[in-house]
């Protein structure tokens, strides 16, 4: 299996995304296509892995543009055709790679994504899905961003999409819940209440609505809401863990006693800081695309980069694009979904 990298993208350079592939590649004995300036991927590679053994598994490909984090996603995908995120991309839709994954501008990596791939047959917008720790397991919400003003039977669409990812993550019948302001039937603004009786009637294992304080119980496996709300709801969930370890820490050096508390106590600080951490969910894919992407955060560290190449390949190996279709068509006689 071929994955395509963007190697110009994220914040942290192109050392962190390199090791992510070798550890990639070593781990599952896949092989990664890194895009971007061939001079400076090489340079890098060869002094990560002078040895050459898990390099056999990695070739470069050349790209000579970049899309820079604040640039318009839309007009500098018009301009830069050979930005590395458009040629990863277009490896995918060659057939010379399996699925692309990005840590670069996110807008940019869903603009080229639905242009060189396209949409699946049936899906009105595609959006990105995100992985939340919880109290018990995991839950997929989306949409974290991509479509801001939404439908109802876009919602629905999201609902079934966020499923079939659920589904390949080892849930066997997603629960499914929409977000909004009450748990009661009627709670909410004219598009929770449209979408509400779309979400009933569906083939889908739909619970009900579900409030904010909600989200992290792990009642649902599947969280459907407009990518206005979902994006508060992801960046408000970064902030408050990354306050919270800090809040801590602060409280603990206040103290000896704290300090020989977190002494013996630290193995389930380290868990506890694994267990909210992204880097251990990888990716938030790209779902209703015509192929497999990943957008990975700008901060991704090499095992966050790991880890959604990693989900990129099972998505591809568990052909997540065949199960949304398949749950399309049978949702097809609850709405009209548009074309």
């Amino acid at each position: 299996m071929q994955i395509a990298l963007d190697a110009m993208g994220g914040d942290h350079g192109h050392e962190e995304l390199i090791t992510g592939a070798l550890l990639a590649v070593k781990q599952a004995g896949l092989s990664v296509s890194l895009v971007g300036d061939e001079v400076l991927l090489h340079k890098h590679l060869d002094s990560l892995a002078p040895d050459g053994k898990t390099a056999k598994l990695i070739k470069i490909v050349h790209s000579s543009q970049v899309i820079g984090m604040n640039e318009h996603p839309v007009d500098a995908v018009r301009k830069k055709k050979d930005a590395s995120v458009m040629v990863a991309f277009d490896l995918v839709h060659q057939g010379e790679a399996d699925a692309a994954v990005s840590a670069g501008n996110s807008g940019a990596t869903m603009a080229a994504a639905i242009r060189k791939l396209g949409r699946l047959s049936g899906v009105s917008r595609p959006g990105i899905a995100s992985i939340f720790p919880t109290l018990k397991k995991p839950v997929v919400l989306m949409d974290i961003g991509a479509n801001v003003d939404c439908r109802c039977q876009h919602l629905l669409q999201f609902a079934i999409m966020a499923s079939a990812f659920s589904r390949i993550n080892g849930v066997i019948k997603p629960r499914v819940g929409l977000l909004t302001i009450g748990e009661e039937t009627g709670k909410g603004n004219s598009l929770i209440k449209e979408t509400y009786p779309l979400l009933e009637k569906s083939s889908l294992n739909f619970i009900g609505n579900v409030e904010g304080r909600d989200v992290f119980q792990g009642n649902v496996d599947v969280i459907v809401c407009d990518g206005f709300v979902g994006n508060i709801c992801l960046k408000v969930s970064e902030g408050l863990a990354e306050a919270a370890m800090l809040m801590l820490r602060d409280e603990i050096l206040k103290s000896i006693s704290a300090k020989i508390g977190y002494f013996f106590a630290r193995k389930a600080f380290r868990a506890f800081r694994k267990r909210v951490d992204y880097a251990e969910y990888g990716g938030a894919p790209l779902l209703g695309i015509n192929g497999v992407g990943i957008i990975c955060h700008g901060k991704s560290s090499s095992q966050a980069i790991k880890n959604a190449i990693l989900e990129a390949a099972e998505m591809v190996k568990r052909n997540i694009n065949r199960d949304i279709l398949e749950s399309l068509a049978a949702s097809n006689n609850v709405v009209q979904l548009e074309n």
